[in-house]
C-alpha cells in the first residue's frame, strides 16, 4: 500500500521522519534563519536534497551551493554535508542505498 504524508502535518522539530518505514529513509529538515547543521556524512547512501521553503546554503566538502525553494541536489553520502539556512527554511532529504559501482 502506498504511503502518503503532508509536510504541514509533521511535528515542528528540526529532523522529522516523513514516513513510518525507512525504505528509503525520508526526512524533513527545518532550520530557522541562521541555523546550521555541523558537517557530517552518510556513507553508503546517495542523497536527494530538495528545498521546499526558503533557501539553504549547502556545504559539500567545504564548497557551498545555494539551493532555493523548488530546487534539488543529488550527491553521494560519503561527502561532508553541512546545510545552513540564511532564512527560515525547510527541505526534504531522501537517503537511498548507494548503488554498487
Amino acid at each position: 500500500m502506498p504511503e502518503h504524508a503532508a509536510l504541514a502535518d509533521l511535528p515542528a522539530q528540526t529532523h522529522t521522519p516523513v514516513f513510518e518505514t525507512d525504505r528509503p529513509k525520508t526526512v524533513r529538515l527545518r532550520l530557522e534563519a541562521g541555523d546550521e547543521v555541523p558537517a557530517h556524512s552518510h556513507p553508503g547512501f546517495d542523497i536527494v536534497f530538495h528545498v521546499v521553503a526558503g533557501r539553504m546554503e549547502l556545504a559539500l566538502d567545504g564548497e557551498t551551493y545555494e539551493v532555493a525553494a523548488g530546487e534539488l541536489m543529488r550527491f553521494g553520502g560519503d561527502r561532508d554535508i553541512s546545510p545552513r539556512a540564511p532564512v527560515d527554511s525547510s527541505a526534504v532529504l531522501v537517503f537511498a542505498p548507494a548503488a554498487d559501482d
